[in-house]
């Protein structure tokens, strides 16, 4: 009897199929929840501005910024669809929206994380075309053709994901042993083909291509240094050294955002187990992963100037002056 105090049922009206879960101490769960939310509310706030910043001024409309916008409607998303039902899931024991919901709330999850990846593997490919061969990107890299390469980056990842979980949208009740648990399980097999698509795979890609992006700048940067030096004597050296500094660092907190919010949550397929919901370190890993939605716009529009004029613009309701999309934003 000690051992159930404190323990409540689920489902009081099920006693004999419902779960029991321990309640978290109100102070705690009122501050997580509170914390939790903040950071909802910031991914929001940042992927919107985006968003409404790319879709009103004209001068955004390139194909380079609907790759932008592409990222950030995924992030939005996940800060709309995912982040609240991740922050009741984890400040509430008792799973109560059914088992349908919980594997839906899943495959949302990981449609939206899997399309942010493939935007930011479609960004640095962008980038790769434009620096490394600048005279055939205006013919490389179209309006039309960035749309269709996103709309199969979003199919694919819907595709991709239903396939990953098709058993639990199947059987949606197959690991619950009771009502009230969501649990989601990916088997080894699976997860070892999850982590070559959605981190392996992609990641090579971004680093392959950064690298040679960073090389080809540098190089671009010492034959221009050589040149002004060439007319102007040395004293351009430390300009275009700080240049290379920064362009390190930038493409630096790319990958390693990007590292450090997906590790975590592929270590068990690293460590040849399953993936498991259910594992203590869940809470953390997953929103480890979701946070990564709330630093990408951060690191790929914060770093244009262009962003911060088109917040000034939001911020003081210019943008609803007419022929305010014609305005000067770069």
């Amino acid at each position: 009897m000690d051992a159930l105090q404190g323990v409540e049922l689920c489902y009081p009206q099920l006693p004999n199929s419902s779960c029991r879960g321990s309640p978290r101490p109100r102070p705690g769960a009122a501050l997580l929840s509170t914390l939790l939310s903040s950071v909802t509310l910031l991914t929001v706030a940042l992927n919107l501005l985006v968003i409404i910043s790319i879709s009103h001024f004209r001068q955004l409309h390139t194909p380079t910024n609907l790759l932008l916008l592409s990222l950030a409607t995924s992030d939005l998303l996940v800060g709309l669809l995912v982040m609240p039902l991740e922050t009741v899931r984890l400040t509430v024991t008792c799973w109560l929206l059914g088992d349908l919901m919980c594997i839906l709330s899943y495959v949302i999850g990981f449609t939206l994380t899997s399309a942010s990846v493939g935007n930011m593997v479609l960004i640095s490919t962008d980038r790769y075309v434009a620096i490394c061969h600048p005279l055939q990107y205006p013919n490389k890299i179209t309006c039309s053709r960035v749309e269709r390469s996103v709309c199969l980056c979003w199919a694919c990842s819907l595709l991709y994901n239903g396939l990953l979980l098709k058993d639990h949208l199947r059987h949606p009740d197959r690991q619950s042993s009771c009502y009230g648990e969501c649990l989601v399980v990916i088997n080894y097999v699976p997860g070892a083909v999850d982590l070559v698509f959605t981190f392996f795979g992609p990641c090579s890609v971004i680093l392959a291509l950064y690298v040679r992006v960073f090389v080809v700048a540098v190089s671009q940067a010492r034959a221009m240094r050589s040149h002004i030096a060439a007319v102007a004597g040395g004293s351009v050296i430390v300009t275009a050294k700080k240049s290379e500094k920064k362009a390190a660092r930038t493409l630096g907190v790319v990958i390693l955002v990007f590292l450090m919010t997906f590790c975590p949550y592929y270590y068990p397929s690293l460590a040849g187990q399953d993936i498991k919901n259910s594992a203590s370190s869940w809470p953390i890993v997953s929103w480890l992963l979701y946070f990564n939605s709330c630093v990408n716009p951060l690191i790929y529009a914060f770093f244009y100037p262009w962003f911060r004029k088109a917040i000034k613009f939001i911020v003081t309701l210019k943008i609803l002056e007419q022929d305010s999309s014609h305005a000067s934003i770069l």
